[in-house]
């Protein structure tokens, strides 16, 4: 279920379904690097002003899905407009930053985008744009990227499949009514 919070500004309510904690894993997969899976950590939040805050961390994990090392980590601004126009402008850790530019599904919570403008520092490796799709399905939220240098085409270099993580003072909340002794629940 899709939450709107009150104060969400008005203009980002076609973005609510990516609001929240999301947690999950995936695989990454780019020439010259090696596959492996990830996890992955996202928010996406609000301050009430026309735009959400959104981070990423991921990390390379191993067989037994244990932390091997950092991947990549993003932060950046969303933005929509009134024609379902989405913005982002992002910067990672590797010293890119980048503006997308893409649309909201109509119809369903889906964004496509792709990379309007990329700007490197010269400390971090070749990289020339970007595409990419998130849709919630389900309940969860689910990604892919691509990836394009000057020497190897656009594709696909990451997908994930996160679920939302729920604070359980969230829950604690609709528990007014319970016993203080927790077992006349059961009874």
């Amino acid at each position: 279920m899709i939450e709107i919070p009150s104060d969400l500004h008005p203009d980002l309510v076609p973005l609510a379904f990516l609001l929240g904690n999301w947690e999950g894993a995936g695989v990454h997969d780019f020439p010259g690097a090696e596959k492996c899976n990830f996890g992955q950590e996202v928010t996406f939040g609000h301050d009430g002003r026309d735009f959400l805050e959104y981070s990423s961390h991921t990390w390379e994990l191993d067989a037994e899905g244990r932390k091997v090392r950092p991947l990549e980590s993003e932060k950046g601004f969303w933005r929509i407009d009134k024609e379902r126009k989405v913005e982002v402008v992002m910067v990672r850790q590797d010293g890119v930053v980048e503006v997308w530019y893409g649309e909201l599904a109509d119809q369903k919570p889906q964004i496509d985008l792709a990379t309007d403008a990329v700007a490197r520092t010269a400390a971090s490796g070749p990289y020339s744009g970007g595409k990419r799709l998130y849709g919630y399905v389900k309940s969860d939220l689910m990604w892919v990227g691509e990836k394009a240098t000057p020497e190897i085409e656009l594709r696909p270099y990451m997908s994930a499949h996160l679920k939302k993580v729920v604070d359980p003072s969230e829950w604690a909340k609709d528990l007014k009514d319970l016993p203080d002794d927790g077992i006349a629940f059961f009874k």
